[in-house]
């Protein structure tokens, strides 16, 4: 399987997410998340043909996920910056669908395929605040809404506005 997954690497079809795994005193999970570069290609392997069947179909979520992923890959790529995207999940379930390094700093990602905003979101982004203290910058959610929204601490970001708010030069 690890020929043909480096196969499919090679050819941009798929892409390996490389989970973060700083010492913060937990046993965290080490093995890589794959994503497709084109996430219509793993829709239609999944017999998705449809915007109806999409929006009920039960790994909608996955989906989303993937595609605002390989968004952010893209948009560091198309920008000619190292693109340092990671995840986070530790033993116990605790998850960050993705991490943005920027020199010591951290940027944390939630993504979202719902078209409202609910507070438990923010559940990954402030447990992983409490790990990575000073070195992580302000948390964002990416959804599947319109509103944007800031606060001092957190973002809501619509994921058509993703490539605004993947900022590789940090203040």
């Amino acid at each position: 399987i690890a020929e043909w997954l480096s196969v499919l690497e090679a050819s941009f079809v798929i892409f390996r997410l490389q989970p973060y795994y700083e010492n913060f005193g937990k046993r965290i999970i080490k093995a890589p998340k794959l994503y497709f570069v084109e996430p219509g290609l793993a829709a239609w392997l999944l017999g998705i043909e449809t915007e109806t069947q999409m929006r009920r179909d039960p790994l909608k979520g996955n989906l989303f996920e993937n595609m605002v992923v390989v968004e952010a890959l893209k948009t560091l790529l198309n920008r000619g910056e190292d693109p340092r995207l990671f995840f986070f999940r530790d033993s116990r379930g605790n998850e960050l669908d993705l991490l943005l390094q920027q020199g010591r700093e951290l940027a944390p990602f939630e993504i979202k395929s719902a078209q409202t905003w609910h507070d438990s979101y923010l559940k990954g982004i402030r447990y992983f605040e409490n790990l990575a203290g000073e070195r992580c910058r302000r948390g964002s959610v990416v959804y599947n809404g319109d509103q944007t929204r800031e606060t001092e601490r957190y973002k809501l970001i619509p994921y058509r506005q993703l490539s605004k708010f993947i900022d590789p030069h940090p203040a």
